[in-house]
């Protein structure tokens, strides 16, 4: 396949879709408490802050600490969530944790499947050390044997920058991915605009209905190109991610001037080392007076106490 910084014969302009409805999945901060307990009445809250702003709420993602939670505690989110949310839909991530060198654990795949679809919500497929081990034909089969378990999922491709064992996928692969019915659209986590490109191109020839959601946090505006989204930014300003999502769709020029400043938002959020992204994201929920704690799950890392100016700042300049 040829390198995805030349591109031949695509040109990103003609992947442009003005006045289009996007569909965006806001991952959302697990909050926690200074005692390290989970913050049950900030999350529900925050799930029907989401939803109420038109975005569709995805919790045990990376940004609700999934890989940390034990199978105990995704079970309690996904309860919490479905009696906050009530019928409103929401995705979930389903998790097998695993260490390198593990063979796939596929039946226990299929029980995260069914457990999130017990409790109404579409499965997320996070990668693991066994699944992205695989021969590309045998990790296709994965995924074909777990449509065989669930109505709808979506599929997950994930940087190493994110996770150790995350992989980005091949473009044969991702296009074999677009032929499994069940899998309707898949979150693409590279941060790169030319992988994504790519994608947006094959799925234009090959399946029209297929969503591609976007996980670049640091080029939030591949909505203008075709990308939905699904980002851990956007758990900061679900109302303000809404808003700019109309703008798109109404075709108002506010739509720029918007998407830059939640741009500088994730610039800072999500600069390196990104995983500590979500100690800025409960800093900024706490500026924003949403929940009452900005401290994160005891193994994850954190940010310098010199990032709360910084985020105080930017939230005045976005106005909230």
């Amino acid at each position: 396949m040829s390198s995805p910084e030349t591109l031949p014969g695509l040109d990103p302009l003609t992947l442009l879709q003005p006045r289009r409805q996007i569909h965006g999945i806001s991952a959302v901060l697990l909050p926690f408490t200074e005692s390290g307990d989970i913050d049950w009445p900030s999350l529900a809250a925050h799930c029907v802050r989401t939803a109420e702003a038109g975005l569709t709420p995805a919790v045990n993602m990376d940004t609700g600490y999934g890989h940390l939670l034990t199978p105990e505690e995704r079970r309690a989110v996904l309860a919490a969530v479905r009696s906050a949310l009530g019928r409103r839909p929401f995705v979930a991530g389903a998790w097998v944790t695993d260490t390198p060198g593990a063979p796939l654990q596929l039946d226990a795949y299929r029980r995260a499947v069914e457990e999130i679809q017990d409790h109404g919500a579409i499965p997320v497929i996070f990668q693991s050390y066994g699944l992205t081990s695989l021969p590309e034909d045998q990790l296709l089969e994965a995924y074909r044997q777990l449509a065989q378990v669930c109505d709808q999922y979506l599929a997950f491709e994930l940087g190493p920058v994110f996770a150790p064992f995350g992989k980005i996928y091949s473009l044969e692969v991702f296009r074999e991915l677009m032929g499994i019915p069940q899998c309707r659209g898949a979150k693409h986590s590279s941060l790169s605009r030319s992988l994504e490109w790519q994608r947006l191109q094959v799925r234009n020839q090959v399946r029209p209905d297929f969503r591609i959601y976007t996980g670049n946090d640091w080029g939030i505006d591949m909505v203008m190109y075709g990308s939905d989204y699904l980002l851990g930014l956007s758990t900061c300003a679900p109302d303000l991610f809404a808003r700019r999502d109309r703008y798109w769709r109404d075709g108002d020029p506010a739509f720029y001037e918007l998407n830059d400043r939640l741009q500088y938002l994730g610039w800072f959020v999500f600069r390196p080392p990104v995983p500590a992204y979500k100690h800025s994201a409960a800093m900024f929920l706490k500026i924003r007076g949403w929940i009452p704690c900005d401290a994160t799950h005891p193994r994850s890392p954190t940010r310098p106490d010199s990032d709360r100016d910084v985020l105080r700042d930017i939230a005045q300049l976005l106005g909230c």
